[in-house]
């Protein structure tokens, strides 16, 4: 099962599966396909957005627990 954690690059991210976009989106994250997302990590993307990284940490890989 896939997994992601904080110091996963965004990119990364929705490489493991596109479906994730819309949470990133719903929790305020609407640069996904900006230059940012190529080399940020979700740690870092979080505190310039002013987000609890945990709690949307926890959100992804709820998701992708229910999805398998």
């Amino acid at each position: 099962m896939a997994k992601v954690t904080k110091d996963m690059i965004i990119a990364d991210i929705i490489a493991v599966d596109q479906n994730i976009i819309p949470i990133l989106m719903e929790a305020g994250m609407h640069c996904i396909g900006c230059p940012s997302a190529q080399g940020e990590t979700l740690e870092e993307a979080a505190f310039v957005h002013g987000m609890d990284v945990d709690e949307l940490i926890n959100k992804i890989n709820t998701f992708l627990e229910t999805k398998e």
